[in-house]
């Protein structure tokens, strides 16, 4: 409490000098220090004094539920706000949720959410299963299971029919003990197997429906004990069913998808070595007599490098910063038979003696990403504490002082939250290791048309269709520096578009010399008689200054002549991140039209005027010819 005291006073003395670094430093650091209800609403009032001043991504959530969720609720806003998404928040009405579904008209629909949450307890949707099992026949609890399989498939098929928002569903929860006893692990009918059926249904639905995902709510109850998350007093006198020490582990749940569903994710961890990655100094101990291995001592620290390796095959670009010796700490990641990680599995490396914050700034120039998408991981309080006051952007995981409980702390992060995995995701690490190769070739020709044409680059132009079409989504939710509007689109929304008259979206593949860059980039146009808008173009770190954007724009403009269209015309939004693209339009012949008040321009090029053309150095392949 003394702890929290004295954050609180360092932060209201931030406030009034109005050092919004410091500030937000302070506030992860007052949520780490005593998260749940009571410091939510110190959080939310200050969010409120700052009116906007942080830079935070706004997300409408809805939440249908048939328990009382709002205290819960007061928490995830104080979570997602620490974590940089400032939530509008509506909370429906207690019990109603099939009737806001189902109704076109309701206030949910005219909320127009970005994400909904239906948290549904079994006792409210399925109450004869939950209370009255054991007096109803075999053929009534068949019933009663397809009759809840039924309402979740009509429900979401409502939703989707009437809103492009993402849609997380709890799954129901199982009894703590069921009603026959021990005699329902005997019997494959019983009423734990009858909930489980219902919940095995519910695991198709992502599958069939666009932008729709599972909670699964009864894992979570499990993980924290169901006696210790249940409070039976305010479930009877407030239809409360969760006990106050849980309502953050319900809120952090929430936030797992709420993350990942509006891009505030991290795309590379940066770990420390000493203590972290291993256990001991590898300075003192040796490259071969640090401590990580199957067994104890070590197996926390395996433990945390399996965790490590997860999140790479999830498409998280991992990375070193650490203070040492670089010829040692190398040698025991080549040689030391207990580590899991090796050399190659790192998108980057500072092993040296320089400040940490120093090598942040780096490794994420190094990577071509912001700060505010690097994650560090560091036993240290005092290197965390620096990298909070000097880079409060990057998100700092805070770590126990046991190591054992490094990998669970790490596996809880939302930031490092997917709820859909693409080709390009699962090969990420493999591609920043070819992006050296290409960097030492830029080196060695003597100049950039020389690059350019050692490259051997290849640009394929497809259409956006069902097996692309997630990975056009994260372009969009992803992509910032090279970005002329930095228009977001869910899977949903991008359908919707695709079936608009005269739009178009197409992808853009890159493979070279090096290998398969992957689906790279994006272009949305809607064509209005002779006018083609341009209303997305983008194109990943990975291929910028490659020419590849030229290519692109060479191909709009010949399928726009080709159908008659006479102008091609876009805007540039700019944001605090996609300089890179704000003179694009200006080096390919575009005029200036018009601008708006926040510094945005639309450029129109005169199709008939045009000397944009495709580079020789690059073969394209048209698929949709």
């Amino acid at each position: 409490m003394i702890e929290t005291n004295r954050i609180q006073e360092q932060l209201e003395a931030s406030l009034v000098r109005g050092d919004l670094a410091q500030v937000r430093a302070l506030a992860s650091s007052l949520w780490l220090s005593n998260p749940g209800l009571a410091t939510a609403g110190s959080l939310l009032s200050i969010s409120q004094r700052l009116n906007g001043k942080l830079s935070r991504t706004t997300c409408r959530l809805a939440v249908l539920r048939s328990f009382t969720v709002e205290p819960a609720v007061a928490v995830l806003r104080a979570a997602a706000w620490v974590n940089g998404i400032e939530l509008k928040t509506q909370v429906g009405s207690f019990n109603c949720y099939s009737q806001e579904i189902l109704d076109g008209q309701s206030p949910l629909y005219g909320f127009q959410p970005d994400i909904a949450l239906l948290a549904v307890q079994t006792r409210d949707l399925a109450p004869d299963l939950w209370s009255n099992f054991s007096g109803l026949s075999k053929e009534q609890r068949a019933d009663a299971v397809n009759h809840v399989i039924i309402t979740f498939r009509d429900l979401v098929a409502a939703f989707r029919s009437r809103s492009s928002a993402h849609l997380v569903i709890h799954n129901l929860e199982l009894p703590r003990l069921p009603s026959q006893g021990v005699l329902d692990d005997q019997d494959p009918e019983g009423q734990i197997s009858a909930l489980q059926k219902i919940n095995r249904s519910l695991q198709s639905l992502p599958s069939e429906y666009p932008g729709i995902y599972l909670l699964d709510y009864d894992s979570l109850v499990a993980r924290h004990g169901r006696d210790q998350w249940h409070d039976e007093r305010k479930w009877l006198t407030m239809r409360m069913p969760i006990s106050a020490e849980c309502l953050t582990y319900m809120a952090n749940e929430w936030l797992r998808f709420i993350q990942p569903l509006t891009g505030a994710v991290c795309k590379a961890l940066v770990v420390d070595l000493d203590n972290t990655l291993w256990g001991g100094v590898v300075g003192e101990d040796g490259p071969l007599g640090v401590q990580c291995g199957p067994e104890y001592p070590g197996a926390e620290f395996q433990a945390l490098q399996r965790a490590l390796l997860d999140l790479f095959h999830r498409g998280v670009l991992l990375a070193i910063c650490s203070k040492n010796n670089e010829s040692d700490a190398l040698e025991a990641l080549e040689k030391h038979p207990g580590l899991l990680l090796r050399p190659a599995h790192f998108a980057c490396r500072r092993i040296n003696w320089v400040e940490k914050c120093e090598n942040l700034r780096e490794i994420a120039k190094e990577l071509n990403i912001g700060t505010d998408a690097i994650a560090f991981l560091d036993d240290n309080p005092v290197e965390r504490e620096c990298v909070r006051a000097g880079l409060p952007e990057v998100t700092v995981i805070e770590l126990p002082p046991d190591p054992w409980q490094y990998a669970h702390v790490l596996r809880e992060c939302p930031v490092f939250e997917r709820l859909a995995l693409s080709a390009e995701d699962r090969e990420r690490g493999q591609l920043y290791s070819k992006q050296r190769q290409r960097t030492e070739l830029q080196k060695s020709c003597n100049s950039l048309d020389d690059f350019y044409r050692a490259l051997g680059q290849e640009v394929e132009i497809a259409q956006v269709g069902p097996e692309t079409i997630a990975r056009a989504s994260q372009l969009t939710q992803k992509t910032n520096q090279f970005n002329l509007t930095t228009i977001r689109y869910s899977e949903q929304q991008l359908a919707e578009v695709a079936r608009g008259e005269g739009n178009r979206i197409m992808s853009v593949r890159v493979r070279d010399r090096f290998g398969d860059n992957g689906i790279v980039g994006l272009a949305i146009t809607r064509e209005i008689g002779e006018i083609c808008e341009v209303d997305t173009f983008l194109l990943s770190c990975r291929v910028i200054g490659r020419s590849v954007e030229t290519v692109l724009l060479a191909h709009l403009i010949e399928e726009a002549k080709r159908r008659g269209v006479r102008r091609l015309r876009g805007w540039f939004l700019p944001t605090k991140k996609n300089a890179p693209a704000q003179d694009f339009y200006a080096t390919h012949g575009f005029g200036q039209q018009a601008r708006n008040e926040n510094g945005g321009c639309l450029w129109s090029l005169d199709l008939a005027g045009s000397r944009v053309v495709c580079p020789d150095w690059i073969k394209v392949i048209d698929l949709r010819k």
